[in-house]
């Protein structure tokens, strides 16, 4: 049997100045550039608690609440919120804060799914996640869900043939 690992042993924050070859023709940073930032803090995370190389299988949800503009902080807050046999679970949250006025700004938040990999590229076990706050033991639950979500749609995709 693996070891676990606490939540606050892999969380990641990255943080990144928006310029303008990050933002479309309106001055908004690309939903892209947001979108490939969240993948790798959240690829980072996952990373660390598995201490191997990590693929991104899924991104279950990205809702956009307010748009980044450039000049803006991003902060990119990672954290696990479950763990499978091969497959980890990571939300990210978005914060963007004007640096003029220290305004912090709620912009998106998302789920990703990965899959540890071994040195020959298969999948592998991970340590298991020790859950320490109520929480982080709701985040769990919440993410149980999401699988359970995500394995019922795999099967019907499976039956149909898509």
């Amino acid at each position: 049997m693996m070891s676990g690992k606490g939540v606050k042993e892999s969380q990641v924050t990255l943080h990144k100045a928006m310029m303008p070859e990050h933002a479309n023709y309106m001055g908004n940073v690309h939903g892209g550039v947001i979108m490939k930032m969240v993948d790798e803090a959240a690829g980072l995370c996952a990373m660390r608690h598995a201490r191997r190389q990590v693929v991104t299988i899924a991104i279950d949800s990205m809702t956009f609440h307010s748009p980044v503009h450039v000049g803006n902080v991003v902060s990119f807050n990672a954290s696990l919120n479950w763990v499978g046999h091969t497959s980890l679970e990571v939300g990210v949250r978005v914060v963007a804060e004007n640096p003029l006025t220290g305004e912090l700004t709620h912009t998106n938040s998302a789920f990703l799914v990965f899959v540890a990999l071994d040195e020959a590229g298969r999948p592998v076990e991970v340590p298991r996640l020790i859950l320490e706050t109520d929480e982080e033991r709701r985040r769990w639950s919440e993410a149980e869900q999401r699988q359970q979500y995500r394995l019922e749609r795999r099967a019907k995709r499976t039956e149909t043939g898509d």
